[in-house]
């Protein structure tokens, strides 16, 4: 039992350290990011569009986070936010999977319910999943504006995306703390705009 305890306590410090030291670097490289962001966002829903988000494993887990605060409620009461996640319905996706490819679950979502003035927020920590690749270049082609929450080096998605958050990291758990600090910060602030 000793063991496990200096590995539980060293395991321990060096996740909290990791993750002070990246918080650190995001507040200076993606502050202004974040604002812009919420600016794209508050505009859209003023105009009566919606945020989609989507991603895959822990990143479709994000994805229904975010919207579900946006639909509910984040700190305080108010009126609903339009948004939902792609990442949801399990017919959708194991039909558009079989018949079609596991590349187009999105992108097709994307193509039946999306207009122009839309955002849609493609969340990938390596920036390299093929089917939020597409469904960021078929929300280009249905005049959606597109977010990119990313890591590593922003992979092939970053160039996409009307705004890219890349976390500079390149250790998955540490860039999904990010995701959803991000995912929560634009709560947030969108809040403060909505009225019951």
């Amino acid at each position: 039992m000793p063991a496990f305890n200096d590995y539980a306590h060293k395991t321990i410090e060096t996740s909290f350290a990791q993750h002070e030291a990246l918080l650190s670097r995001c507040l200076q490289e993606l502050a202004p990011l974040i604002i812009d962001a919420g600016r794209a966002i508050r505009s859209t829903l003023k105009q009566g569009g919606k945020v989609m988000f989507c991603g895959n494993g822990g990143s479709a887990a994000d994805s229904q986070h975010i919207a579900a605060e946006f639909v509910g409620h984040f700190m305080k009461e108010r009126g609903p936010l339009n948004a939902i996640a792609l990442t949801t319905d399990t017919s959708i996706l194991t039909a558009v999977g079989n018949d079609y490819s596991f590349n187009d679950v999105f992108s097709r979502q994307v193509r039946g319910i999306s207009k122009p003035g839309d955002i849609l927020v493609g969340i990938t920590t390596s920036g390299n999943s093929q089917n939020v690749i597409e469904a960021v270049q078929a929300a280009k082609k249905c005049g959606c504006k597109t977010i990119g929450l990313l890591g590593r080096d922003g992979g092939k998605l970053a160039p996409l995306c009307d705004i890219s958050f890349i976390v500079p990291s390149n250790e998955t758990p540490r860039i999904q703390e990010m995701h959803i600090l991000i995912g929560h910060i634009l709560c947030d602030l969108l809040e403060e705009e909505c009225e019951d």
